[in-house]
């Protein structure tokens, strides 16, 4: 009975580092996704304002949507 014990002890420990280890894993993998994500946003909302001024610049214009020198009527 002792033995059958001190065996299931043994497994259980081992159970036990694992789930840690797989625990630690997790949180580090759970990290780096919120890396990439907040990096993606970044690139997207980069991508967003750099579509929206491209078109005025390629035609001439200020990003504003203002000529240089003269204002917009009112």
């Amino acid at each position: 009975m002792e033995r059958a014990n001190t065996e299931l002890y043994l497994e259980n420990l081992c159970i036990m580092q694992e789930n840690e280890r797989l625990r630690r894993k997790a949180q580090m993998l759970a990290q780096e996704n919120e890396q990439l994500l907040a990096d993606l946003k970044r690139k997207q909302q980069h991508m967003a304002a750099s579509s929206k001024t491209a078109p005025q610049m390629a035609k001439g214009g200020e990003p504003s949507g203002l000529k240089s020198g003269k204002q917009q009527p009112q």
